[in-house]
């Protein structure tokens, strides 16, 4: 079936006739074979047409399942809030998903209801290491203690030996488990060594988001302090000039989005040939993001003996693919044990499309939700969810691709520092921020994938602490 054509069906001639040669009768979306035909399509899983008036008069399915959120009952009415998802909820099939270019989620349900494990029920890990005991630069191991870390944790202890050794890694961890560090603690200390050499070593870190690129970039700031070292975050979204200005200085670091990256190399402004060292953080965001051809090019400009680290929550088989292409025989590091983290009680919220918005409301403002990550679908959807809770009091700040990236970083320290409770978000920021003290994470919408479900909720539940996760699905 054809979308475009569903969305404006064949309908009055010049003459006011419809196409049926019915002048004057009804149009045919209001004919009892249209509505057949569409609640047909709708079972197939396409997008009802906003001019159809089927969904209007079909009645609610009720509600079910054992989920303290759950509504039964019928649509009552009342306005219709639309956000650019879809509310038809979690599908089990194999029907074609979604809005023309959008994928939605494919998921058993079961797989969204999961009780957080009780602490004392969980096994501790034993790290083998302790940081003072790394063979690291005394300046370095000073700044980590300041930081208030002593034992590293399973990525980081078990990586950061290979790091230093310098063989290529592919590291598989959760998300909030010390990936960033695990790579730039030994990756400082290396360039320091090169320096005590009379050699230069600089390091190219690579992300699919500014917000990771600069979140990096300010815990680099953490361990390199006094070191006497510099760094550079290369994103698009934000003036270019003095990233130019400081890659002129030649800082050990730059960290980049794949897009800004190209675009310095090509106004010959970055030149990878001095670089040494790549990290690959969050590899396959990039890949869903459709950097891969940029991702290729940039890799094929640094030199062909070359350090290589790949650190991500997931693992694909396009990444697989890049392993085999770029780096040389890898040692494997997984130290991920569940799909979400024990720490997260996930739940599902049942609501008919009409209530959705309220149900919302309602959640937010329970006592319990004091710093709430809300996810939606679309850029658009997002911002007028924004708007339409902070019509209704309530503290809330968005994110998403069509900010700029003021903006954006405006709006993200505001809901760090607690100036706002509530940050409703496109899945640019699912991946690798860590926001402290996120209590919970909704998805108003469905992600696409349920790996995108898995990074959204690892916002919450992370260093121990006990999380929420709730997905919104149609009653």
């Amino acid at each position: 079936m054809n979308q475009s054509s569903n969305s404006h069906p064949r309908g009055n001639s010049r003459g006011g006739a419809s196409r049926g040669g019915r002048p004057g009768g009804r149009a045919p979306q209001n004919s009892s074979a249209y509505e057949a035909g569409m609640r047909f399509a709708l079972e197939g899983g396409f997008k009802r047409p906003a001019t159809a008036p089927v969904e209007s008069r079909r009645r609610a399915p009720s509600g079910g399942g054992s989920s303290r959120y759950s509504r039964g009952g019928s649509n009552s009415g009342g306005e219709r809030r639309s956000y650019g998802g879809n509310d038809r909820g979690a599908r089990t099939s194999s029907a074609p998903r979604g809005r023309r270019n959008y994928q939605e989620m494919d998921v058993d349900v079961s797989k969204l209801i999961n009780k957080a494990t009780a602490p004392e029920h969980v096994e501790a890990y034993v790290p083998v290491h302790a940081f003072a005991g790394f063979a690291i630069d005394e300046r370095l191991k000073e700044n980590i203690a300041k930081k208030g870390y002593t034992f590293p944790t399973p990525i980081q202890d078990e990586s950061i030996p290979y790091v230093l050794e310098g063989k290529d890694i592919v590291g598989l961890a959760n998300t909030g488990t010390g990936k960033t560090a695990a790579f730039l603690i030994p990756l400082i200390d290396k360039v320091l060594k090169f320096r005590t050499l009379n050699q230069a070593e600089r390091i190219l870190i690579m992300v699919p988001t500014r917000e990771l690129a600069i979140q990096i970039e300010e815990e680099f700031w953490g361990f390199a302090k006094g070191l006497g070292l510099a760094s550079v975050t290369c994103v698009g979204g934000a003036n270019i000039s003095p990233q130019v200005r400081v890659l002129r200085r030649n800082p050990a670091f730059v960290i980049g989005t794949p897009g800004r990256l190209k675009d310095l190399m090509e106004r010959r402004e970055l030149d990878l040939s001095q670089f040494g060292t790549l990290v690959l953080d969050e590899a396959d965001r990039m890949l869903d993001m459709g950097f891969i051809d940029d991702m290729r090019f940039i890799m094929s400009k640094m030199r062909s003996t070359r350090h290589t680290l790949f650190f991500s929550a997931t693992m694909s088989r396009d990444i697989e693919r890049l392993i085999g292409e770029f780096l040389k025989n890898p040692v494997r590091v997984t130290v991920k044990t569940r799909e979400t983290s024990h720490t997260i009680d996930q739940d599902v919220v049942r609501a008919h499309a009409s209530e959705k918005f309220d149900k919302l409301a309602e959640i937010l403002r329970e006592e319990a939700c004091k710093r709430v990550l809300v996810f939606g679908r679309t850029k658009h959807g997002v911002e007028r969810l924004t708007k339409d809770l902070r019509g209704l009091g309530i503290r809330a700040e968005s994110i998403h691709g069509d900010k700029t990236h003021g903006a954006r970083q405006k709006a993200l320290g505001m809901f760090k520092r607690g100036e706002v409770n509530v940050l409703v978000a496109t899945d640019v920021a699912a991946r690798g921020l860590d926001i402290s003290g996120v209590s919970h994470v909704i998805n108003y919408d469905l992600p696409a994938t349920y790996e995108d479900y898995t990074h959204r909720i690892g916002r919450t539940g992370r260093a121990g602490e006990a999380g929420k996760a709730l997905t919104f699905i149609g009653s």
